[in-house]
């Protein structure tokens, strides 16, 4: 079939125009999503284990853990605990689990695995490193786990912050 004389559409110049014409992204790949309250955060996607819909029925809730955590889930033989990330960094809003699946994003760090119930998952997306900024009007509970933002639209005020898995998944908070 590649031998074949049909097999080639045309000229070398034409596929040299289509791979100048293709995007060579910049930055580093990352997962962004939503929190009940609608506020969107990024997490690097290097970090992230595994993105899954888990029905709630599937998340065993444990007693006398803390009240950040929803459960535990298994994920292909391995126990993961479950939190409710909104919750977590004092969103106003609470996590609706009246529903059919909860979107949950699995960060990892060596040995630990987490499972952070969010709202909504939005979409990957190159998001150039060196563009973040200090973060602004972050309240005091939230700061630990903020490592910047980027501006997304400087009239409307809104902003893409970027969490710091580790920051989370090393958090004292989990003890409470």
């Amino acid at each position: 079939m590649v031998g074949s004389p049909n097999f080639s559409a045309g000229n070398g110049q034409d596929i040299a125009s289509d791979i100048e014409r293709l995007e060579t992204p910049e930055g580093e790949l990352h997962l962004r999503f939503f929190l009940p309250s609608g506020s969107e955060f990024a997490l690097s996607a290097t970090g992230i284990k595994e993105v899954m819909n888990q029905p709630p029925d599937r998340i065993t809730p444990i007693p006398n853990a803390s009240p950040l955590l929803l459960g535990a889930i298994n994920l292909r033989g391995q126990v993961i605990w479950v939190a409710d990330l909104g919750q977590f960094l004092g969103d106003r809003v609470a996590l609706n689990t009246q529903r059919q699946e909860i979107p949950i994003v699995a960060v990892e760090d060596q040995e630990t695995i987490l499972g952070l119930a969010i709202d909504r998952i939005g979409e990957m997306e190159w998001l150039d490193i060196n563009q973040i900024q200090m973060p602004t009007n972050v309240p005091n509970h939230m700061a630990p786990f903020i490592r910047g933002e980027w501006l997304l639209d400087a009239e409307a005020n809104q902003s893409l912050r970027l969490l710091d898995q580790l920051a989370i998944l090393r958090s004292a908070r989990w003890a409470t």
